[in-house]
């Protein structure tokens, strides 16, 4: 009898707590339902925090990362989701992870991320991102591959932006490219090579005369020549 009392009394405190999880849920389904309506970022991580806990769901914490990441917080984007290289991520998880790792200066663990992403669509966006990334890595040879590829694939009506200078600019993506072909030769070999990444550098500018990086490599490269002996 007192076995059956225990039951029963553990079966009413199951269904009470099941209860009062419903009427949570609800409760922060509506209240990220109004922070949407407000446009209230902070409510909206909040909401989805709780309802994460309450109910977990791979789409809502999905939704949460990718919030963080467009709020800056990269270092909450990636406690979210993780680092790890997973097919089985949606495309929203995986590009999470990858600009976040790449903005928190991680490119080692970025590039496969930005890999998956360049395996599900290839794009020339992507692999720029890629070019950019195995060249900081001194991964001359992937770099160089991303690059051919970008060349080849860019269309004229493509733009990269650029913020290394007080006021933003934009160039052709073919330009964008050609800066990049012009480090990588360099880097192969900065005994020899510099007069053929001045050459490439020269053609981004021809296509992008506002483009400052560009300037500022080249020139930069031709310092580092070595000047003629001059007799007195």
């Amino acid at each position: 009898m007192k076995h059956f009392i225990v039951l029963i009394v553990f079966a009413i405190a199951i269904n009470t707590q099941a209860q009062n999880n419903q009427e949570l849920i609800k409760h922060y389904q509506a209240y990220y339902k109004q922070m949407k309506a407000q446009a209230d970022t902070q409510g909206i991580i909040n909401g989805l925090t709780h309802l994460n806990i309450l109910s977990p769901s791979t789409a809502r914490q999905d939704t949460l990362a990718y919030i963080y990441m467009n709020e800056g917080k990269f270092l909450q984007a990636i406690n979210t989701v993780g680092v790890e290289v997973n097919s089985s991520d949606s495309d929203i998880a995986v590009e999470v992870k990858a600009v976040s790792l790449k903005s928190l200066s991680q490119p080692k663990l970025a590039i496969p991320q930005f890999e998956e992403l360049f395996k599900r669509t290839e794009n020339v966006t992507l692999s720029y991102e890629l070019a950019e990334l195995y060249l900081q890595t001194q991964n001359v040879t992937e770099a160089s591959n991303k690059v051919e590829y970008g060349i080849l694939h860019a269309q004229d009506n493509m733009k990269k932006v650029y913020y290394e200078s007080q006021q933003p600019y934009q160039v052709p993506l073919k330009a964008a490219f050609l800066y990049l072909k012009g480090l990588i030769v360099f880097n192969e070999n900065k005994e020899t090579n510099i007069d053929t990444a001045v050459s490439y550098l020269e053609q981004a500018l021809t296509i992008a005369p506002n483009f400052n990086l560009a300037f500022v490599s080249r020139e930069a490269l031709l310092g580092q020549k070595k000047q003629p002996n001059t007799k007195e």
